[in-house]
């Protein structure tokens, strides 16, 4: 979206707002999967960005749900549950079952304990849940997942567990990796692994579920361009895995991230020790950047004004709504004659910023969300929401 259309849209919207162009997330999910193929099933991870379920494109067949709130968001939007992975690190026995009743598609399982629950959920229910064990990180593990050791010794005892059907295995490690290299050797390790469960254990790996950790660029021009060839650099191994099992690509930034658009409005200037401020209804409670620190890196900011000005440009800092000198957007902005009243969209905002900011920090209010299509216009999905109710005595 340029300036003149967002520029047409800001007289529906109060600020702050979050615009997700629906267009540009499915123009997104189409390249990624021109470069994976259609032996290659897309899974969008919708902790990046709950707004954009209720509009999935069809090209996605798996949703990546990982807490109860999650879960009920796919309740209130009427998905498909079978397309539902059930994961999460944490899952306690309601969580379990609740996603039973709601019959998912897939479970994870990141721990013994979690293999029990469902195994206990699925012989309540007389059924057999199909479910992926999740593999720790190879290059040193963390908290997700287990060590290779006890998903082995899992898939040793898999008839001690009626209830379930263990169908493959799951594995992501993090994300923003910007080189293809620790993608391959990844897909290596995995590719290796379905050998020897084949060999050791007499286990065929039916099912491959994988996040990839693709990296997306906020600081650049060239984002699209360097994405598309993080895309194509990755997409032979992932096609080779293809080839011995069913393999899911899950993603939750790379898909969204370009197809959102934040909108703050400059509620004061000044200028203190020869810098210039602008302050602005939204922050750092509302608006992140992966990478970003105390505004050192400048976005795609997009400049709306309110005037006909151009008195010329001037270094600007943009500064949010909060009283603590860390809400900071960015530092020396380059913008042509900044006035009260004039709106900036911080571009690149589809993943997580919506979602990872302190919300409810000096009780702002949180930002109105909407989405947008060229064939729809646009929908509000989210009014603004207050956070300084409270119970009095």
């Amino acid at each position: 979206m340029d300036a003149k259309e967002l520029g047409g849209l800001i007289p529906a919207l109060s600020t702050p707002s979050y615009i997700f162009n629906l267009d540009e997330f499915n123009a997104r999910a189409q390249l990624v999967k021109k470069y994976f193929g259609d032996k290659i099933g897309l899974c969008f991870s919708i902790k990046a960005n709950p707004f954009l379920l209720g509009s999935l494109p069809e090209i996605f067949d798996k949703i990546e749900v990982c807490s109860p709130g999650e879960l009920t968001i796919c309740e209130k939007t009427g998905v498909d549950k079978s397309k539902i992975i059930f994961s999460g690190v944490t899952k306690g026995y309601e969580d379990v079952a609740r996603a039973a009743d709601d019959c998912v598609g897939t479970f994870t399982a990141e721990s013994r304990l979690h293999l029990d629950l469902i195994n206990d959920a699925a012989i309540k229910r007389e059924k057999v849940f199909p479910v992926l064990l999740r593999a720790t990180d190879i290059k040193g593990g963390s908290q997700f997942g287990m060590d290779e050791a006890d998903v082995l010794d899992l898939i040793s005892r898999r008839a001690e567990f009626p209830g379930v059907e263990i169908v493959g295995i799951h594995y992501f490690t993090g994300t923003q990796k910007r080189k293809p290299k620790p993608i391959e050797k990844e897909l290596d390790y995995l590719s290796g692994l379905i050998d020897r469960l084949k060999a050791d254990y007499d286990f065929t790996v039916q099912r491959i579920e994988y996040g990839t950790g693709l990296a997306v660029d906020y600081f650049t021009d060239e984002a699209d361009a360097l994405e598309e060839e993080r895309l194509a650099a990755i997409s032979p191994k992932l096609r080779e895995l293809a080839e011995k099992a069913e393999l899911t690509v899950e993603m939750g930034r790379f898909f969204a991230a370009p197809c959102g658009y934040y909108l703050t409005k400059v509620m004061d200037v000044k200028t203190n020790c020869g810098v210039n401020y602008a302050i602005l209804d939204g922050g750092m409670n509302q608006l992140k950047y992966d990478g970003q620190l105390q505004g050192m890196q400048i976005p795609k900011i997009i400049h709306i004004k309110n005037n006909n000005a151009s008195d010329g440009v001037e270094p600007w800092t943009l500064c949010g709504s909060l009283c603590t000198t860390a809400d900071v957007l960015a530092r020396n902005v380059e913008l042509d004659s900044l006035r009260i009243g004039d709106v900036l969209v911080f571009c690149r905002t589809g993943a997580y910023s919506a979602m990872e900011g302190m919300a409810v920090f000096l009780s702002r209010e949180m930002p109105v969300i909407s989405k947008y299509s060229s064939e729809n216009g646009l929908t509000v999905l989210r009014e603004r929401l207050y956070s300084d109710v409270f119970n009095t005595p």
